[in-house]
């Protein structure tokens, strides 16, 4: 990244990755040559960041707001009514900046790890639109998920480093990364929540559905052979052969969140 753009958003500066889960390269489900990054690319991205980080310390000041799911447009998922593409965990921290967790995959590999960033690395993953959304969680929700985000184990607690974009949201295969964020907000929840397993069963007794895209099989079949970071033999047999994958997407917890879990409206910040 340029000196300019360190210089210019302070917010960056700060950011670091968990100490143990630092990985070369990593994108949400992408691989590392897909999109190349230009100047007007990272400044488009910057200034969404900048709008974004700006909008969170404003609500922290007026409500007290310190804990938000935070979404971005990674990629374009129009053909499947999606909007949003992945998500994470942001909250301030105590020394002030805005800092996120997310699960990243490590270029369209298999594997995953969490990372810690600040909103403006959040926002350099190659966006497909540059608009972000965001939901605030509510007291005392927010208390449990601010004090869970800061602590670097309890925060992997649930964390499955085998990665499947398209995961079965009810299975322990595989964990995509709006899976991991969404099992996490389970265990933040629910203290009696101590595996995956757990945190599924309370999801589903909260309510929680997920989205079911419907894929072909000629996609399914092209995908798997080309793409390390996408399987379906996780998903049930019934619904697999049907053309119908049922996975946790950003959408589909933006809608969810509000209704189920008294989580603030749905804001958005765009050009």
């Amino acid at each position: 990244m340029t000196a300019f753009c360190h210089q210019r958003f302070r917010f960056l500066a700060g950011a670091l990755l968990l100490a143990a889960w630092a990985m070369p390269q990593a994108r949400a489900g992408q691989t590392c040559a897909e999109k190349k990054t230009t100047p007007e690319t990272v400044a488009r991205s910057m200034a969404l960041a900048q709008r974004t980080a700006d909008a969170l310390e404003a609500a922290y000041r007026r409500d007290g707001t310190r804990v938000v799911l935070l979404a971005r447009a990674g990629q374009d998922l129009s053909r499947y009514r999606q909007t949003w593409s992945h998500v994470g965990w942001a909250y301030r921290s105590a020394a002030g900046p805005w800092r996120v967790v997310h699960k990243l995959n490590q270029c369209g590999t298999d594997q995953s790890a969490l990372m810690r960033q600040g909103v403006g690395e959040f926002f350099l993953d190659d966006l497909w639109r540059y608009q972000a959304g965001w939901t605030a969680a509510p007291a005392p929700l927010a208390d449990a998920l601010w004090t869970l985000l800061q602590d670097n184990q309890h925060v992997q607690r649930l964390h499955h480093s085998r990665y499947n974009m398209l995961g079965y949201t009810w299975g322990t295969r595989y964990q995509q990364s709006n899976q991991w964020a969404l099992e996490t907000l389970a265990l933040a929840a629910e203290p009696e929540v101590g595996d995956r397993d757990q945190a599924q069963a309370w999801l589903r007794f909260k309510g929680y559905r997920p989205a079911m895209l419907h894929i072909g099989t000629m996609t399914r079949l092209g995908a798997r052979v080309t793409r390390a970071n996408i399987a379906f033999d996780d998903h049930p047999n019934e619904q697999r052969f049907a053309s119908r994958i049922e996975t946790t997407t950003a959408d589909s917890m933006l809608q969810w969140l509000p209704s189920a879990l008294r989580f603030g409206a749905v804001q958005q910040i765009g050009e």
